[in-house]
């Protein structure tokens, strides 16, 4: 009879820990950081858009005039294009969570506000060359 509830005691205590284990698990997501728009950006879309240009199609730049002039100067709609891709673009529906794609939506019209003009990381060598320019 000992015996029968020792193992009783102790299949209780595991599916407790499970049960511990399993909410733990569920609330982690909650406080994970939310996506970095620039890092995400510069993993998945500067080949192409470094600074705000555009490698590909140079009129169609992520600089605030050609967004307006091509209805692409909101979060919806740049969403829309990262999700389904258009033209020479890819797709990255399928690669990126909602989440990820609506804060590089959220950086690309930041940057386009600011012209893109914030400061580009030179190498030592790069700034003593344009000084002496």
């Amino acid at each position: 009879m000992n015996l029968n509830w020792q193992q009783s005691s102790f299949r209780c205590a595991i599916a407790l820990f499970g049960c511990a284990i399993a909410i733990f698990v569920s609330i982690l997501p909650a406080y994970a950081e939310p996506p970095n728009g620039e890092q995400l950006f510069n993993s998945n879309c500067s080949a192409c858009h470094i600074g705000g240009n555009n490698v590909i199609i140079s009129h169609k730049t992520l600089r605030k005039e050609a967004l307006e002039k091509y209805e692409m100067d909101s979060i919806e709609a740049i969403r829309h294009q990262v999700i389904n891709g258009k033209n020479a673009m890819p797709a990255f529906g399928s690669r990126l969570s909602e989440e990820e794609i609506g804060a590089i939506a959220t950086y690309v019209l930041g940057q386009a506000e600011m012209d893109w003009s914030t400061k580009v990381e030179l190498s030592e060598s790069q700034e003593i060359s344009e000084s002496k320019s």
